[in-house]
């Protein structure tokens, strides 16, 4: 599927303005990391957190002052693309203004201490504060009231290709005439079971550092920034048939043309030779060597690889190129893949 690139916005452990987080990038500096430790049982564990600072503007937000960190983080990506788009919107127009989230673990810190206090204290107990807060949809419902939309509004729940699966299914949208502008939304926040248990089903082994974060593309019809071509995800069952997964998954964006960039979901893991040789194989000799933007800011799983195609459609700007590859391979069983080009 196509579509235009109207705007672009993220947040990350390193920050969320464009011009600071690449500098950092290519200074090579990475985030702090904050303990994070189970409480019952004392096991501590790293992670990538973004910090308060990033996302302190929307604590005045009326209806994001009680809400989860997910709800903030994607927020505050979803501002930040609107405002890049330099578009304003009537209240018809935001009619024809869809949303669709992408998410893989949702509201984990509030869904976590909702259940706590259901075994610990009993069903009478848990706040009924907390329980709206642990769906799903929550952040893509925030976003829908702050900025006034009223149109259709989606929340696709996947692994770490997530963000790509809502931007081709916001791209469908745009297709089929069910919306003018697509805002499509992916993040992801930690808590320590999150964490805790990625260690103990190994999938971070064996050098995968978990992160929170944030990204939002506006998709438009006509190309402002940058067109991006989707191609659909493919699924796999076992890890012995991702490498023919990630294979179609790229297959169908081969074009003569070289890369100027190549974006590779790369995260310290088993899927990292995949990627690595599948890449080689479809795309042999980019401009420049693939970029590994979750080797500077960690693994934000669900906003992982929209975070990528942010940073792939601000790189065709600011240092200049015609072309960009996204690729990413989830730890749920998904590959996908997106080009761009101006």
């Amino acid at each position: 599927m196509n579509a235009g690139i109207a705007g672009i916005g993220c947040v990350t452990p390193l920050g969320g303005d464009l011009d600071v987080l690449w500098q950092r990038i290519e200074a090579g500096e990475r985030p702090d990391l904050v303990e994070v430790a189970n409480p019952e049982t004392g096991r501590k564990f790293l992670a990538a957190l973004v910090p308060p600072a990033h996302v302190a503007h929307l604590g005045r937000e009326p209806r994001l002052r009680r809400s989860s960190a997910i709800s903030l983080y994607a927020a505050t990506a979803a501002q930040k693309a609107m405002a890049d788009s330099g578009l304003t919107f009537s209240p018809e127009q935001k009619s024809r203004l869809a949303i669709v989230l992408g998410v893989a673990n949702g509201g984990v810190q509030y869904t976590r201490r909702f259940y706590e206090q259901i075994v610990k204290q009993g069903a009478n107990v848990a706040s009924p504060l907390l329980f709206p807060e642990t769906v799903y949809n929550a952040p893509a419902s925030h976003i829908a009231a702050i900025l006034g939309v009223n149109g259709a509004t989606y929340t696709l729940v996947g692994d770490g290709t997530v963000g790509l699966q809502a931007l081709h299914f916001g791209a469908e949208l745009l297709a089929l005439g069910d919306a003018d502008h697509v805002l499509v939304v992916a993040a992801e926040e930690l808590d320590w079971a999150l964490v805790q248990a990625h260690a103990d089903w190994r999938l971070t082994a064996p050098g995968a550092l978990l992160a929170e974060g944030a990204a939002a593309v506006l998709l438009s019809k006509d190309a402002a920034r940058a067109s991006v071509e989707v191609a659909a995800g493919e699924s796999f069952f076992s890890r012995g048939e991702a490498p023919a997964a990630m294979e179609r998954a790229l297959a169908g964006l081969a074009s003569p043309e070289r890369m100027d960039f190549i974006f590779s979901g790369s995260n310290g893991t088993w899927a990292d030779a995949i990627l690595a040789t599948t890449i080689q194989h479809h795309f042999p000799s980019p401009l420049r060597a693939p970029i590994l933007p979750k080797a500077s800011f960690g693994e934000a799983i669900g906003a992982g690889a929209l975070l990528q195609v942010v940073l792939a459609a601000d790189a065709l700007h600011r240092f200049g190129g015609k072309h960009a590859l996204v690729a990413s391979l989830g730890w749920n069983q998904q590959a996908a893949a997106a080009r761009l080009q101006v």
